[in-house]
């Protein structure tokens, strides 16, 4: 019999997060996917790119909010401000695409910059849990490589911001499929215990 008690222990949260991980197989794949589309997409104006990067940015925080699901305590309000963050510049990038085409490298740069960091603090501290914990660092040491390049000025913004975009998506890939395996990796620990 389940109490209102157990629904909150940690180990029931942890086993309802890692019933989940095929979600997070699903999305990680979808993002791979998407960021592959998007590196064969022909950009025909600034106003395109902006609008892409519109329903990226949107797809992003809606991403985070379902990531609040499966987080514990602390990291349920850093992917909520995440994802609220997301969802308004998604919201801004449909409201003036052609300001936000200008605005659109300082914010993809400090995108990069915040996940970057993120993902190496969520490699050195799932470093003892999980094999895999290097890759994680790997993908947190490049987005905030990409982080600098994208601050620089560039003659070609508009085929360099479609790259930067394509990057956004595949490095949510790549994090969520990280994640799909550390939750399955955590669902099997505890159906064994």
């Amino acid at each position: 019999m389940t109490t209102v008690d157990s629904v909150f222990e940690p180990r029931e949260v942890a086993r309802e997060a890692g019933r989940l991980w095929w979600l997070f197989l699903v999305t990680g794949i979808s993002w791979l996917v998407f960021s592959l589309v998007i590196f064969r997409f022909d950009i025909a104006s600034a106003a395109t790119v902006a609008f892409l990067f519109g329903v990226i940015a949107i797809v992003a925080g809606v991403a985070e909010f379902l990531t609040i699901a499966v987080s514990t305590s602390g990291w349920k309000v850093v992917h909520g401000i995440l994802g609220a963050i997301f969802v308004l510049i998604g919201i801004l990038a449909f409201v003036e695409p052609g300001s936000t085409f200008e605005a659109l490298a300082g914010v993809i740069g400090f995108f990069f910059l915040f996940k970057g960091v993120f993902d190496l603090t969520v490699a050195f501290v799932t470093k003892g849990e999980f094999e895999l914990w290097w890759l994680q660092l790997l993908v947190g040491l490049i987005e905030i490589g990409l982080a600098f390049w994208v601050a620089g000025d560039f003659e070609r913004k508009v085929t360099l911001l479609l790259v930067y975009v394509g990057a956004v998506c595949l490095s949510k890939g790549v994090t969520d499929l990280f994640l799909a395996f550390k939750l399955r990796q955590v669902a099997k620990e505890l159906e064994a215990a």
